[in-house]
């Protein structure tokens, strides 16, 4: 993405609160939460916060900080089954609900965050 598209979406403010939003979702749900070790979500809060930004044309923290995002590797250690990807699904619909966005915006934004819970899934396995 770019930085027009950024600023559209109301820059790091919007980002900010989908992953505050999304890792509130997280410590509310059994089957997200056994996927994130920590008792203090706030360092994985920033890095989904960072990888947001960076995505969607914002500054490139992230990179400068953990290098490439290479989601399905740093996703493989965790069983992500159909069942953990809807509950994903749900945590994030609350997040991007929390952000206000136009019509159009959260189309795109939600657009994208289903076709990388779909490709995060790694077993069917339950």
């Amino acid at each position: 993405m770019d930085k027009q598209t950024f600023d559209q979406l109301g820059g790091e403010q919007t980002f900010a609160t989908i992953a505050r939003v999304f890792y509130e979702g997280v410590k509310a749900d059994p089957v997200l939460h056994e996927m994130y070790p920590e008792e203090d979500l706030s360092a994985a809060e920033e890095r989904l916060r960072m990888f947001l930004v960076q995505y969607w044309g914002g500054p490139t923290e992230y990179q400068e900080k953990r290098g490439h995002p290479r989601l399905r590797m740093r996703h493989s250690p965790f069983k992500i089954n159909p069942n953990a990807k809807q509950h994903w699904l749900a945590a994030m619909r609350n997040a991007v609900d929390a952000a206000n966005l136009s019509e159009a915006d959260d189309a795109l934004v939600w657009d994208y965050f289903e076709r990388a819970a779909l490709a995060m899934v790694n077993t069917f396995e339950d």
